[in-house]
Formats: C-alpha cells, sequence, structure tokens
C-alpha cells in the first residue's frame, strides 16, 4: 500500500502532463481524490501501539549501506493525511481557476506531493534526506513560473536559505552513517539501527545541528525566517497554501523522527536552545501578524508562532508535549488551507490583499463569514477546537520543567486571538469599499472550502483520534532521549550504592520525562505491547548487562 501512496501521485502527474489541457485539471483532481481514500484506508487498517507498520523494505544502494525503506507509525500516519488533504483541496481550486500550461503545473504538483509523503514515509535517513530535497525543484518552478509580483528573486531566496540547510542535513546524514558504521562494524542509514547505537557526544553536536538548522530554515522559525515574507507575497494562494499548512510540517516530524532517537545527548545538551528558539518564534511571529495590513503575510506570521508552539512541544521532552505538538502539527495545516483559499476569494472580491481595502462582507455573504469565524476561532485554539487541545498538551509539558518559559509562551495564546480576530473583522465588518463584488462564496469556492472547514470541526469533536494513534510512537522517541540521560548516571549509581539503588533511580529518572507514570504506559496498554516506560526500563537493563564485568553494575 504504501508504494502506491508513494508514487500514485507522480503517476498521475505525469498523466496529466501527457493530457490534453482541458483534462489535466479534473486528473489532477481523481488521484488527488484516490490519494485521499488511501490515507483513510490506511489509518482505518492502522494498529494502534503497533510501532512501525507496512513495512517496505528492499536493497537499494548495498555497497553504501542505502535501503528503499518504508513504513508508517502513529507520527507520520496522520501527516500522510494531511498531505492528501492538502493536495486534493489545491489541485481541486486549481482545476476551477485553471492556470496558464496546466500540464506543466499539475506534474509539478504531482510531484511535490510524491516528494512529501517520501519523507514522511522513508526510514532510511539518506532517502529522508533525498525527498526533504527534492521538494525544492517542484515549488522552485510552481513559485517561479505561476508567482506574483517579483516571484524570481523570491524563489531565488528561498532556494538558497533551505539549499544551504538541505547541504549541511546531506553532509550530517553521511557523517552520521560512517561514524556509526565504526561502532556497529557496518555503514547503514537505517534510522533505528543508528538509533539504537549513539554517537559520542562531541559528534552528536555539530551533527545536531546541522539537523536542526535545516528544519528550523524549512518551518520557518525565528532568524531563519529572512525568505518567508517575499515568497508568501509571490507564491501562488493554492501552491502557499500547501507550502504553509504541509510543508513546514516535514521540518517538525524531522525533529521527532530523526534528532530526538538519533542524537538523544545533543537534543539534551541544546534543549533550553530549541525552547528559546520556539517562544521567540511565537512572539515575534504573534506581533508580526498583527501589525501586518498583508493578509498573506498575517497568515505567515500567525504559522511562524504556531510552528513556535510545536517546537516548544517537541523539546518538552516529555509524552504530554509532543503529543500536543502532534496534534498541533495536523491542526495548523487543517486551520491555514481554508484560510488561504479564504484569502483567494477575498482577493477575487476585493482586488486587493490589503485589509485597509476591505470590509463589509459578513452581511452579503453570510455562509463566507460562518466558514471564515470557524477557521479564526481554531486559530485563536478557543477552548473546544482541536488547537485548544494541541496547545494545552503542549503548554502543560513545558510547564513541568521550564515554568517561565511557559508563562512566556502563554501570551501568544492572547496574542493570537488579537491578530485573528482583527483579520476577520475587517475584512468581514466595517463599511464595504466601493468597487468591491458583494457576493456570496460560490458553490466552486465551497466545494473546496467547506469540506476542510469541516474536518476542523471533526477533529475538533474528536482528537483522541490523531492522540491514541500518535502516542505508541511519539512516547518512544521521547523514550529515547530518557534513555539517553538516565542510563549512564544509573550505572554509576549503581556501581556506588549498590544495584537495586542504580535500578531506583532508573525508574525515577525516567518518570521526570513523563514515562511509566500510570499502569497503562507502564504495562503497554490494551494490546499487550510494550509501553514505552516498559521499553526505558528495558533499555536500563541492558545499560546494566553492559557495565563494568560481567555482572553488569555490580
Amino acid at each position: 500500500m504504501l508504494n502506491v501512496i508513494l508514487w500514485l501521485p507522480l503517476a498521475v502527474g505525469l498523466l496529466c502532463f501527457l493530457a490534453p489541457r482541458n483534462l489535466a485539471g479534473p486528473a489532477s483532481v481523481l488521484g488527488s481524490l484516490g490519494s485521499l481514500g488511501l490515507a483513510i484506508a490506511l489509518i482505518a487498517d492502522f494498529q494502534t501501539g503497533g510501532g512501525l507498520q507496512h513495512i517496505v523494505s528492499e536493497s537499494w544502494i548495498p555497497s553504501l549501506g542505502v535501503r528503499y525503506e518504508l513504513a508508517v507509525d502513529g507520527i507520520s500516519l496522520f501527516m500522510i493525511l494531511l498531505t492528501a488533504i492538502g493536495w486534493t483541496a489545491a489541485n481541486l481550486y486549481s482545476a476551477f481557476q485553471l492556470p496558464d500550461r496546466p500540464r506543466v503545473y499539475f506534474f509539478q504538483m504531482g510531484l511535490a506531493q510524491t516528494a512529501v509523503v517520501g519523507a514522511f514515509l522513508a526510514q532510511d535517513l539518506l532517502l529522508f534526506v533525498l525527498f526533504f530535497d527534492l521538494m525544492l525543484i517542484p515549488f522552485y518552478f510552481l513559485i517561479g513560473g505561476w508567482g506574483t509580483g517579483d516571484r524570481i528573486a523570491a524563489t531565488v531566496k528561498m532556494i538558497i536559505y533551505t539549499l544551504i540547510g538541505s547541504l549541511l542535513m546531506l553532509v550530517a546524514a553521511i557523517a552520521t552513517a560512517v561514524l556509526t558504521g565504526d561502532l556497529i562494524g557496518g555503514v547503514t542509514f537505517n534510522i533505528e539501527t543508528l538509533a539504537s547505537a549513539p554517537l559520542e557526544l562531541g559528534d552528536q553536536r555539530w551533527i545536531f545541528w546541522c539537523f536542526a538548522l535545516a528544519f528550523l530554515i524549512k518551518m520557518p522559525a525565528f532568524l531563519v525566517h529572512g525568505w518567508m515574507a517575499d515568497a508568501y507575497r509571490a507564491c501562488p494562494l493554492p501552491v502557499l497554501a500547501l507550502l504553509s499548512g504541509v510543508l513546514t510540517k516535514v521540518a517538525a516530524y524531522g525533529f521527532l523522527r530523526i534528532v530526538l532517537p538519533v542524537f538523544p545527548d545533543a537534543t539534551i545538551q541544546y534543549q533550553e536552545v530549541l525552547l528559546i528558539i520556539g517562544v521567540a518564534s511565537i512572539i515575534y511571529g504573534s506581533s508580526m501578524a498583527f501589525t501586518q495590513t498583508n493578509v498573506r503575510l498575517i497568515a505567515g506570521y500567525s504559522s511562524v508562532a504556531q510552528l513556535g508552539f510545536i517546537t516548544l512541544g517537541i523539546f518538552a521532552l516529555r509524552p504530554d508535549g509532543a503529543d500536543g505538538a502532534v496534534i498541533q502539527m495536523f491542526n495548523h495545516g487543517l486551520v491555514v488551507l481554508p484560510l488561504f483559499f479564504i484569502i483567494a476569494v477575498l482577493y477575487e472580491r476585493f482586488g486587493s490583499e490589503d485589509i485597509r481595502e476591505m470590509g463589509g462582507m459578513a452581511k452579503r455573504a453570510p455562509i463566507l463569514a460562518v466558514l471564515f469565524i470557524i477557521v479564526t476561532m481554531a486559530t485563536l485554539a478557543i477552548p473546544g477546537s482541536a488547537n485548544f487541545v494541541g496547545e494545552f498538551y503542549i503548554l502543560a509539558g513545558v510547564f513541568e520543567n521550564k515554568v517561565a518559559l511557559a508563562l512566556i509562551a502563554s501570551t501568544g495564546v492572547a496574542l493570537a486571538a488579537f491578530y485573528a480576530l482583527r483579520l476577520f473583522q475587517r475584512t468581514m465588518h466595517n463599511r464595504l469599499p466601493e468597487g468591491a463584488k458583494s457576493r456570496e462564496i460560490t458553490l466552486r469556492e465551497g466545494v473546496v472550502i467547506a469540506p476542510l472547514v469541516a474536518c476542523i470541526v471533526g477533529i475538533a469533536l474528536y482528537p483522541a483520534l490523531i492522540l491514541d494513534r500518535g502516542e505508541d510512537a511519539v512516547e518512544r522517541s521521547v523514550a529515547a532521549v530518557a534513555i539517553a540521560d538516565c542510563a549512564g548516571p544509573a550505572q554509576a549509581t549503581a556501581e556506588a550504592e549498590g544495584e537495586e539503588a542504580g535500578i531506583a533511580f532508573g525508574e525515577e529518572c525516567i518518570k521526570r520525562y513523563g514515562l511509566g507514570e500510570d499502569e497503562e504506559t507502564a504495562e503497554g496498554g490494551e494490546e499487550g505491547e510494550p509501553g514505552a516506560g516498559e521499553a526505558a526500563a528495558a533499555e536500563l537493563e541492558i545499560a546494566r548487562a553492559r557495565g563494568p564485568g560481567s555482572d553488569g553494575w555490580k
């Protein structure tokens, strides 16, 4: 199934490229609906607590230790669904508003979707890097070829920023495999194998920052967001919805899938630095969002703030914070997608993207106003929304150990209310400007926007759909960091005070990471699978057995 999910978008893109001009749009929509159906089937078939599933493992470049390895777990599962939803909406909108050179356009869209899905499915580090870099190619052409304004300069700036991060990540991936190969006796890029044999702290440090820089640029985060404003102004709106709603999640996913389990010691050492970057992104993004007048940039800087919350949840290094990050990754994508399509509707009505030249649409377009207010309420994380659940989990995780940073980050919730309500009020209320087209949302526009809003409402009613399936994978990522932090001191304690003291210290240390705190987690839940707390305890036993002397810690 995973091979079909991965390569179907590219196959449809090639079909669109070869099809007559008037059939390219419908073919792309049908292909996207097929991908969406497969993503839903994947969720229905997913076994909660089952770890990696639907594994595909084939030899690719055996002399270099590179394999074609795909799999899905509770983290990537809903990223695949988000990708399918986003591309279905973007292709549908583009089919209704047919762009120039549609055959080339839809081919690039198919290539982009395959690259994104590949990054979410890859279990080989080099394969992940290749898909991560492949995303740049179609988006370079989509923005440069169908963008507006100074699109060439904006595209070049975006490529320079992201290419620097990608090249650093490529070097770091190769170094990780080679250095790990010295430890295990053979070069491999398999992510689980790399995580099972962590490098020395000195090596982890510089490799960690190569990956972190690539992911922070892709988000983008504070200080490395210089490409964002120009790219958001120039990008075609359907492509921008995907850039902001889906591509940014590949970076957050990379932190959970690669950085935490493969570089746990460096993660612990630089945790506070990443938390500060997350808080800075929240404050900076929120502040910029309510000072902008261009609707694209209001949405863009609000995304910087929301991705700051996601970074905060990941580097809380607790299951509740990481659970919140995963649900917020999905929620943010669901909110941003309809927001940019609503911006497209507003531009068509007002002929401008400046909120000072908008207003008065609520009375003349009540259905549009209702859809917009639902998106607005989700953006500001009103209680009852899935965004509220995500931010609650994130802040709960950070409050456990970093109270000061959590308090500062909490101000972002209030700031979100300001810029989100300001955007809605300026566009929907006040007086209708002269020359504006005062009409209700059309059927075609509604077909694109209404299902996305329905998804927002649906996940708000049942956020456990994501939380239950993602919990096991999230806990395992956090457990890798907990083991790296706890195994050494536990071994030292056992050597100094006895084995029982070492085990007690290890168990207490693991609990500081929120693992093994309740019976269900420790016992693995209803399915009988080992929970993260039990897995971490088992790893500590392995560390004990590997201690000085044949008798372990003693």
